[in-house]
């Protein structure tokens, strides 16, 4: 594949059934090299979650489900019985669920796909892996069609010529097509909105800089990359409209766990008054999480900070190093949450509870 290959002309994680593979842009590579891989075992699963090969909430749980369906397929020609066959059902599972402790839609997928295959626990072997290759799918295109639709939402609440400021990547890297945080914008250039972009460059393994502004530029969008250090200057001189960020899980009082700092981002735009923007699919909103304080923060490697990306060290051996990959930002410091359903307001207790009534609503005339 080419180098300069437009990225935007492909889907982050797609699959091949006939082969049995998980194809995802390898986008630990960006944006020097834009690179599909073949993932076909599990623990090359596992592993391309993990390292971050294939990341962002929407498309980790596409991932997983693709990734149950392919491990399905293998049990399906060895097991006899549904028992025999849910036995190990249950332990593929688990092993993909352990790869990424904080974003829910890694769990919300795979439990998606366990209750299908509990529903058809009736059906012969060969039935039950094609409803679990159905249901893996549909995870894939809900996805989409939620993307779009927090695009459209997202860019009700902003005005052409926009300057707009983004943490991490919450885009289309993050999901199948579109993105979250970045879906208005993408619609918005469909629109000729001339939207001014502004990445946090997201230390330390600089998201913003690698993934949201490659993706941007090819999208050709206004984009211009900062340091996170430098969104105050920037709010000040009055040239960030508004935020929006991803989530990677949000609590059922509104408080949300993104990409480390994020609660940085909001607590500066709540001091210059510019509004923070959550994209959040109603897949990654937990309402069995009460609080952020529930939402377990995965710890990274060290060595994320001291020597990544650096020809040499830029740490002294032997120092402490405190890597969270993830913040929880506190719900007075969000301006609205925006799902695929509508847009949550303060109280976050009232109007998430409203949104997943409505998704549960849509679901059964579905």
């Amino acid at each position: 594949m080419s180098e300069k290959e437009n990225i935007m002309n492909i889907d982050t994680v797609s699959l091949d059934d006939e082969n049995s593979a998980i194809i995802i842009i390898d986008q630990t590579l960006l944006p020097a090299e834009t690179k599909t891989i073949r993932l076909t075992k599990q623990k090359q699963i596992w592993d391309a979650i993990y390292t971050l090969q294939v990341r962002g909430a929407p498309a980790i749980g596409v991932t997983a489900g693709f990734g149950l369906y392919l491990a399905a397929k293998e049990i399906g020609a060895k097991a006899a019985t549904y028992d025999e066959f849910y036995a190990e059902f249950v332990k593929a599972k688990d092993y993909l669920d352990s790869s990424r402790p904080t974003a829910v839609n890694l769990s919300w997928a795979l439990n998606q796909m366990d209750k299908v295959c509990r529903a058809n626990s009736g059906k012969s072997i060969p039935e039950l892996v094609e409803a679990l290759h159905r249901e893996a799918v549909r995870i894939q295109e809900e996805d989409i069609w939620a993307c779009h639709k927090l695009g459209e939402y997202g860019l009700s609440l902003v005005h052409p010529g926009d300057g707009l400021l983004t943490h991490c990547n919450a885009g289309k890297l993050a999901a199948t097509r579109y993105g979250m945080a970045t879906a208005p914008m993408y619609l918005g250039q469909e629109k000729g909105y001339n939207f001014r972009v502004y990445c946090d460059e997201t230390r330390p393994v600089l998201q913003g800089a690698r993934l949201t502004a490659k993706e941007l530029m090819d999208s050709g969008i206004d984009t211009t990359v900062i340091c996170d250090n430098m969104s105050a200057a920037l709010m000040k001189q009055g040239k960030v409209n508004a935020v929006f960020v991803g989530c990677d899980r949000v609590a059922a009082n509104g408080d949300t766990a993104n990409k480390i700092g994020t609660s940085v981002v909001a607590t500066v735009a709540n001091y210059y008054h510019v509004p923070m923007y959550i994209m959040a699919p109603t897949s990654t909103i937990d309402m069995n999480t009460k609080t952020g304080d529930e939402i377990n923060i995965e710890q990274r490697p060290g060595e994320e900070v001291t020597e990544m990306w650096y020809k040499e060290r830029m740490a002294p051996e032997g120092v402490k190093v405190f890597n969270p990959a993830f913040d929880v930002t506190d719900h007075e410091l969000i301006t609205a949450i925006v799902t695929e359903y509508g847009i949550a307001y303060p109280p976050y207790t009232e109007s998430l509870k409203k949104i997943m009534e409505i998704k549960a609503e849509a679901m059964k005339k579905d």
